[in-house]
């Protein structure tokens, strides 16, 4: 005569499944790439109009090769000190200061931003950022690099926000005086399309 084999009772298992699945759903993080914030200039009314050409002193040039080395203003450059760099290059210099022996800091021009509702002339910088990255550059080094430009530009505006409103730029709670630090120190980084650099 044949043993009868105990019946387990499976019902319950779709429901223990199911809340396993649940429970692994929420308490997940997943990774969100937020993408890096940069306001474009705006389209030339004219197609066939050439875009406004900047003088070569109030250009920084950054290069990045396959091999993830930095070529700041055509002299091997360091992400360590890049930051430092790229502040000094924006702020506000003497006329006829020079940064290198051949080249002078960027120009400097008279401009109106409007403080807590009243007019207020500034000095403002004219240079400009421009990156240029190679197509074998890893993503770790290209974002390395724009997080160090974009904390340049941030510092240079805590800076500006201190001495103007006592506080950084961050803590400013009114929008107006946000958009007057944001027009004084605009963030002004020209990428160009990644190429074929090489490596050395």
């Amino acid at each position: 005569m044949a043993r009868k084999v105990p019946e387990v009772n499976a019902g319950s298992m779709a429901d223990i499944a199911f809340l396993l699945l649940i429970f692994f759903l929420v308490t997940t993080t997943m990774d969100v790439d937020t993408g890096i914030i940069r306001q474009l200039p705006p389209p030339l009314e004219d197609p066939e109009q050439e875009p406004p050409k900047v003088k070569e002193r109030n250009i920084m040039n950054i290069l990045i090769n396959s091999s993830d080395r930095l070529l700041v203003n055509n002299e091997r450059g360091d992400i360590s000190t890049l930051r430092e760099e790229v502040k000094d290059f924006m702020a506000i210099h003497p006329e006829g200061e020079m940064r290198t022996e051949e080249h002078p800091y960027p120009e400097v021009e008279e401009a109106e931003i409007e403080v807590d509702g009243a007019p207020m002339m500034i000095k403002k910088s004219k240079g400009v950022i421009s990156l240029k990255n190679d197509r074998g550059t890893s993503y770790e080094m290209y974002i390395a690099v724009q997080n160090e430009l974009t904390a340049a530009f941030h510092e240079l505006r805590d800076r500006l926000s201190q001495e103007l409103f006592g506080r950084k730029y961050n803590d400013l709670v009114l929008e107006d005086r946000k958009k007057a630090i944001e027009n004084a120190i605009p963030l002004r980084i020209s990428e160009a399309e990644p190429v074929n650099i090489g490596g050395n």
